[in-house]
């Protein structure tokens, strides 16, 4: 692994979950390949998901919300395991994203132009998305909707380049050899 800090993010609102094992299994590949790791999980983190003001007044990141951020600039990749639920993230990690990706922290407009600076430049994500719609509909019915916002109009645009997104399922139904599979796949997140 060419990264030697990396930052795992169980994404997943309960921290039993496949996700978080599968986050784990993405961390300790990292972790045996010489990298230094930190684990976290949405599940434990404590803080409001409701940017009540927009961006017209800041609020006071809680203590996890810092602790991400600090985590976030201190990594070389970034890798994000979670569901997709409803056709996107859960509300808490989207709560997560909006509390932590705001102007003058992870983008900055500079004059009159309408494409941002992007503060968290010089770093790589790794994405692993689990989904109860088949990943081939996901592409054909959905012309894979979310993974193209998250890639995109997120963590791009921040300058989290993502080098791998993949989702994975289905899940409810999924057979010992699928989630061995599904298991695999987070552990090729580490390299």
């Amino acid at each position: 692994m060419k990264s030697t800090r990396v930052l795992v993010l169980d994404g997943h609102p309960d921290g039993a979950s496949l996700c978080a094992g599968l986050a784990k299994a993405a961390a300790e590949a990292a972790q045996a390949r010489g990298a230094e790791v930190q684990l976290m999980q949405l599940s434990a983190m404590r803080f409001d998901p409701n940017l009540a003001h927009g961006y017209k007044s800041r609020m006071d990141h809680e203590p996890d919300l810092a602790a991400f951020l600090d985590s976030l600039r201190w990594c070389d990749t970034f890798i994000l395991v979670h569901p997709m639920w409803w056709g996107a993230a859960p509300a808490k990690l989207k709560g997560l994203i909006d509390r932590v990706f705001l102007p003058g922290i992870a983008f900055a407009y500079e004059g009159d132009g309408h494409f941002p600076k992007k503060l968290l430049e010089g770093r790589t994500a790794r994405v692993l998305i689990t989904a109860d719609t088949p990943p081939w509909y996901l592409w054909l019915g959905y012309r894979n909707g979310w993974p193209n916002v998250l890639r995109r109009q997120i963590l791009d645009f921040v300058g989290l380049k993502v080098t791998q997104l993949k989702v994975v399922g289905t899940i409810r139904d999924a057979t010992p050899a699928q989630i061995e599979g599904f298991f695999a796949a987070a552990r090729k997140l580490a390299g």
